[in-house]
């Protein structure tokens, strides 16, 4: 395998076929050089000390010649703790990134043979987690930005920003010209106040873009934060909201189809921030050609973030925004 990640190619960086990738990774020690090569593709480097000799023992683990440290590929990563084989987590991975639409747990468990929904559910948000790279590139150029509401049907026919027991969504999308979308953020907001909707946009977008909004009053610092604002008021401009904001509303009906699809419209608004996530991942990927190509970048990403714990999963709450001065 190439250690140049910048341009993987299929073969080579990863396998192209559901042929190839039984052929690479058929025995467990395969997985695990595969592993190596993936975290430390210009040598190993000790996470402790950095330091850059090692040998490996006989039970598997590296042990750094500098501070004499044993070191587990796995440890840090979401493989940390595992008790199952890296085999099976290939397995699962590929499934996920070979399905256009994604899977479910059921699904997983089904095609796994895993012994529990609980442990397909907690893998699923595992992998939801590798999804968003760290230190990710913030949007540019233009970008539309405005809320949308996911979740059960409302009875009491509640309008306006508040969201009864839906939540509120904000979207940022990339416009390009003459036509098309570029990437797109997505995040769940405990309400439409502009502090929650600066923080989002200054997470999301790189200053100095030119951001279109309607008129609500929650986008009006954003010049204050660096950014050119657009926005419209709809009632005044006799055009229905999908036609001023298209690329918000194309993102948000296709969002609730996917839910709607992939996931039978089921899930817990507590872990929405999961599925946002998923979503987020396949729609800047989706003009990928190889399948294999999105199972790499999912398998780089779940080697640079941190280990997530099914207690963390299970207790995750709606973060508070950033405070905006």
């Amino acid at each position: 395998m190439s250690n140049d990640d910048s341009f993987p190619i299929g073969g080579i960086n990863y396998p192209r076929t559901l042929q190839e990738f039984d052929q690479w990774f058929s025995t467990e020690e395969a997985c695990v050089v595969y592993l190596k090569r993936l975290r430390w593709p210009d040598g190993f480097i000790c996470p402790i000390c950095h330091g850059k000799k090692c040998w490996h023992t006989e039970t598997g683990l590296i042990r750094c010649a500098a501070c004499q440290r044993k070191i587990s590929v796995i440890a840090g990563t979401i493989f940390q703790g595992t008790r199952k084989p890296l085999k099976l987590w290939f397995q699962a991975m590929w499934y996920v990134t070979s399905q256009k639409f994604g899977g479910n747990a059921l699904g997983l468990k089904r095609v796994l043979g895993l012994g529990s929904y609980q442990t397909a559910w907690s893998w699923l948000h595992k992998m939801r987690c590798a999804m968003v790279r760290p230190e990710r590139e913030r949007l540019s150029g233009n970008i539309e930005v405005d809320e949308t509401l996911v979740g059960g049907e409302e009875h009491d026919g509640k309008r306006g920003r508040g969201a009864g027991r839906k939540s509120i969504v904000v979207i940022a999308v990339e416009v390009h010209e003459p036509k098309g979308f570029g990437r797109i953020r997505m995040q769940r907001i405990p309400d439409a106040s502009g502090r929650s909707l600066i923080a989002f946009v200054c997470n999301s977008v790189e200053p100095g873009a030119t951001i279109l909004t309607d008129s609500w009053g929650g986008y009006n610092a954003l010049q204050q934060n660096g950014y050119k604002h657009r926005k419209v008021n709809l009632s005044e401009s006799g055009d229905p909201a999908h036609v001023v904001l298209p690329g918000v509303h194309r993102i948000s009906s296709l969002l609730k189809r996917w839910i709607i699809g992939t996931l039978q419209g089921s899930l817990s608004n507590k872990h929405l921030d999961y599925y946002l996530d998923e979503y987020t991942f396949r729609f800047n990927r989706r003009n990928s050609k190889a399948r294999g190509l999105l199972f790499y970048r999912l398998l780089q990403q779940a080697l640079m973030i941190s280990p997530v714990t099914y207690r963390k999963i299970v207790g995750r709450k709606i973060d508070a925004p950033d405070s905006i001065d």
